[in-house]
């Protein structure tokens, strides 16, 4: 199971490294992502192997929402970010594993950036990387204790799979600019420091269609709510 520790810090690590340099008269866009559907089945996942660690079922995590149909784990991103945008220098991510899961399922890093691979769990995993050729693939078996960086070189999805454990997925997100962001246990995001002008916002989910919509950005807060649906 998740724990909440572990997702607040990595909201909080993007909060404070992955924003955008601030600049006089920059706005805030900060809103929602929903599903648009109704109530979500939680599935379960059966536990093949390994059972003393990993337990007997998983929830799935490809689609989670909150009572009010928030969406978690979307990245919402400015399809063309201003042009003078800069980014401050980025320390590490961390994605671990505990009880044969992924933790946070999503990680965004910046182009240049590392993502460091943690190993909780008192077994063997490995870090099989699916790439679309623009950053080399990669898998490596890790041990439990020892830690895996691995650099990401170009803008990219990037999926993470475990194949010991074949219900282990996860996602790297490599950002080609400052203004991303991912979406908490209520669905809510930010981009902060945004120049005032108009864009468009790009909401991208692992299983989801990709979602955009237009938004124009003032010196305050623009509110925005957005809803994704099944194919």
């Amino acid at each position: 199971m998740r724990t909440a520790t572990a997702a607040v810090a990595a909201f909080l690590t993007l909060t404070v490294w992955y924003g955008a340099t601030c600049s006089a008269g920059a706005g805030t866009i900060k809103g929602t992502v929903r599903l648009a559907a109704g109530p979500v089945e939680v599935k379960k996942v059966k536990v093949t192997v390994d059972h003393t660690t990993c337990g007997t079922t998983k929830d799935a995590e490809d689609v989670v929402v909150s009572p009010d149909m928030g969406l978690r784990n979307a990245v919402v991103s400015l399809v063309t970010p201003p042009p003078d945008a800069k980014r401050s220098v980025a320390p590490t991510v961390q994605m671990d594993q505990k009880q044969c899961v992924f933790i946070p399922r999503v990680v965004i890093v910046p182009v240049g950036g590392t993502v460091e691979f943690l190993n909780g769990d008192r077994l063997l995993h490995n870090l099989h990387s699916a790439s679309g050729g623009d950053n080399p693939t990669f898998n490596r078996t890790q041990p439990k204790g020892r830690a895996i960086p691995i650099a990401f070189r170009r803008p990219e999805i990037v999926r993470i799979d475990c194949d010991l454990h074949p219900w282990m997925r996860a996602w790297v997100v490599v950002a080609e600019h400052p203004f991303y962001a991912l979406t908490n246990d209520k669905g809510e995001f930010a981009l902060e420091n945004v120049p005032p002008g108009a864009y468009t916002l790009q909401i991208w989910h692992e299983i989801l269609p990709v979602v955009k919509k237009d938004v124009a950005v003032s010196d305050g807060t623009t509110a925005v709510t957005v809803e994704m649906v099944r194919k």
